[in-house]
Formats: C-alpha cells, structure tokens, sequence
C-alpha cells in the first residue's frame, strides 16, 4: 500500500510538472551562453525575446541576428511577415541604428542649402567614393528645397583625409566640394596650418557604426546606408516630420 502511494505521488507530480510550460532562459542567461560561442572580439549589446516562434534577437552594433533558447544555432536573415509583406528585421534594424538629429556636430559639417532648405538631410561621405559622387551628380543634383549637411568620413583611403582637408579650408567648402565630385575639380592645397574636424568626424561615424560610404541621415534620426535614386529620397523625406 505504501508502494501504491508513492507510486501515485510521483505520477501526480510529473503530471502536475507536465500541465506548466518550461520558464524561458532571460535575454542575460542567454547572453552569457551565446558572447563567447561567437568569437573574442564580439560583444553582444543586447538579447531581446521576439514574438517568432522562440527565437532571440542578438543584437550586434547595427547588426541583428537570431539565436535559439539555447544559443546553439545562429540565424542570420531577416524576417518577413508574409500577410503583409513587411521586412520585420529592417524596421527593428532601423529603430536601432535610431540617432537624435540634433546631436550631429553640424559645425564640422560642410552646410549646402538649396532653394528654400526646408528639408534637411546629413550624409557622411568619403571624397574618393564613387557611389558618394554619383549620388551627387545625379540625386542630390536633382533635389530642391533641401539643406545638406556633409560629413567628409575619410574612410578609403590616406589621401582621402588631404582631399577633405583641402576642401575645407578652401573659401568656399560647399562650392569646392560639388567642384569635386561633380566635376573632378580638385581644391588648391590648403596651408598646413589650417585646422579641420576630419579626425572628429571620423570618430564620429565609428560611434554611429557607418561602415561605408554614403550613409543619408533624416531629421527623424532614421538613416539610409548607400546611395538612392531621386524619387527614393523624395519619397522618404515626404514621410519625415521636419
């Protein structure tokens, strides 16, 4: 008899252990496990649980991934909603990469307006990008009733920094630098002892994770990393609020 009811004790508890769901690991266990599977120099910033059938957001810079509740699979991709078509992954990847506007240190940047520069926009830019030169030539050429900060991000190359260099100390930055990359018109050398903000700026665009060239920051914070066509950018700064 006493066998019986220890039998039927344990069956109870298993049943009991079988009616509640298994407690989920929390975003820091699961980023303890996942931090040293992904190599020495990587550091997670966040572990966020999504709606998506178990699986983690990993939160890498600007990057996002994916992972398991046991941080044995990796997945990087994005996520779509299929009833809607909506690219779930590249709205979170832009809430993330969120800047505040106003923060930009817009006096190391290069100011342009046209017409009446009611829009605003800063792109970061290396002067020896032919994707930043294209966007110029064609895009932000056709583009009205904008104000266009640049950022001169020497990324390319060493002689970027004395292009930038030579831009900036030349009377007229903002003529100098369409003469530039629009035209191929390089600046007059500047006096070595003319000062620029190409060191603040690059540190700048590190601490915003931009890894390449040109990268178009909204007034909502929002960004486009890689140059876009007119209509693009019409299209986009119709839905920002200025």
């Amino acid at each position: 008899m006493r066998k019986s009811k220890t039998l039927l004790l344990l069956l109870s508890v298993l049943m009991a252990s079988c009616g509640h769901a298994e407690t989920p690991p929390s975003p820091e266990a699961i980023k303890k496990l996942i931090e040293p599977r992904l190599g020495n120099n990587v550091k997670v910033d966040s572990i966020t649980a999504t709606p998506y059938s178990g699986l983690y957001e990993v939160r890498i810079g600007g990057d996002i991934l994916y992972t398991d509740k046991t941080a044995t699979y990796l997945i990087n991709g994005h996520i779509f909603n299929l009833s809607t078509g909506t690219d779930l992954t590249r709205e979170r990847m832009d809430e993330v990469n969120k800047i505040k506007f106003s923060d930009l240190p817009l006096d190391k940047a290069i100011k342009t307006v046209k017409g009446d520069g009611s829009r605003v926009i800063a792109v970061f830019e290396d002067p020896n990008c032919g994707y930043c030169k294209r966007l110029r030539q064609t895009t932000l050429k056709q583009t009205n009733n904008i104000t266009i900060y640049t950022f001169m991000y020497n990324i390319l190359a060493d002689d970027s920094f004395v292009k930038s260099k030579n831009i900036w100390c030349s009377p007229d930055p903002s003529k100098a630098w369409d003469d530039w990359m629009v035209n191929g018109k390089a600046a007059p050398a500047a006096p070595a002892s003319c000062a620029t903000p190409n060191d603040d700026v690059l540190a700048l665009g590190h601490k915003l994770a931009i890894a390449g060239t040109p990268a178009i920051f909204f007034a909502d914070g929002s960004r486009i990393p890689g140059a876009i066509d007119a209509k693009a950018l019409e299209e986009k700064l119709a839905k920002v609020k200025q």
